[in-house]
């Protein structure tokens, strides 16, 4: 992999897909960016529609619609695709059943041409379809990331952030465990300008007015669904969270990022793929991170995990 010659693959040109793709397009991350999609045409109308963009922007980024042969040489194939969410739900475990072929036929044609790359799954529910994804394709589980809690991280820093009038990036938190209702936020390691979060609630009780932090964490699992309820999907949000993974990948840039990674030994949970702090470069989730936390919240990132892995039986089977 290199700067120069780099490309990135997006199986699924719906919503998410494209906007990340417009979104690593207008960053100039890589050389060439593919769209496949089981509706060929849809991706060959988003492909141009973006190539027309590219006259705007600071580098020349080949931008077009494919099929799974373009994988062979791929730096980084993002899985988007997945079933529709079932009518009312707000249960993102709901969906595995019928993404589950999605995402099998999806990695099956992917390492079918030869890929050597790494893995990005953004499909949801998103920390069992990276588990899948690692199984189907028999790739090393370094080279499978998930999006995991990078967006939820994001939601949470935005929250706070608001609370005090600053900007997002003030804030030093992660969201952990599962992308859903079970995960967790480690204000054990939270800071606001080097300040631990509890202090800076504390001592701004003014702008805090009575938030606790159980407040802020369902705020953070609801985000998504509040979203939803009103436009019908989320794209911006996770886009981006992509896009920065892919940079971290591309660009070697050896970042802590709290990605979906599977978990061995560390936080004393095993063989489990869940969002933990994570150093991500060009090899894909070189190392998990691991943070003290309190004893509650260790104890709930465990039974997260221990949600999480309720389902693998049944994917193994």
């Amino acid at each position: 992999m290199s700067y120069r010659n780099s490309k990135v693959v997006i199986v699924g040109a719906g919503k998410v897909g494209s906007t990340t793709a417009f979104s690593i397009i207008s960053q100039g991350l890589c050389e060439d960016v593919c769209l496949i999609d089981v509706n060929r045409e849809h991706a060959v109308g988003e492909a141009l529609d973006m190539s027309d963009s590219i006259f705007f922007m600071h580098r020349n980024v080949s931008v077009h619609a494919g099929d799974y042969d373009d994988c062979a040489d791929a730096d980084i194939v993002i899985i988007t695709a997945a079933a529709p969410m079932p009518k009312d739900s707000t249960d993102r475990l709901e969906m595995l059943k019928p993404s589950l072929g999605v995402v099998r036929e999806v990695v099956q044609k992917v390492m079918a041409s030869g890929f050597g790359g790494i893995f990005l799954v953004v499909s949801n529910p998103v920390d069992i379809m990276t588990y899948y994804t690692w199984k189907v394709s028999g790739l090393p589980a370094q080279r499978v990331i998930g999006s995991g809690t990078y967006l939820d991280t994001a939601r949470l820093s935005r929250a706070l952030s608001e609370m005090y009038d600053l900007a997002p990036a003030s804030v030093e938190a992660y969201v952990l465990g599962e992308h859903g209702d079970s995960e967790i936020v480690s204000w054990n390691s939270a800071t606001i300008g080097g300040k631990r979060v509890d202090a800076v609630m504390r001592d701004n009780a003014d702008r805090t007015a009575g938030v606790t932090r159980e407040d802020l964490r369902k705020r953070t699992v609801q985000a998504g669904w509040d979203i939803f309820s009103r436009k019908g999907n989320t794209c911006y949000g996770i886009a981006a969270s992509a896009t920065a993974i892919c940079k971290t990948i591309l660009f070697d840039e050896n970042r802590i990022v709290p990605v979906s990674v599977y978990v061995e030994g560390q936080y004393g949970i095993d063989g489990i793929y869940l969002s933990v702090p994570t150093i991500v470069d060009h090899t894909g989730a070189k190392e998990i991170v691991e943070i003290d936390l309190e004893k509650d919240e260790l104890d709930a990132l465990r039974k997260s995990a221990d949600l999480l892995g309720a389902f693998y039986d049944r994917l193994d089977a």
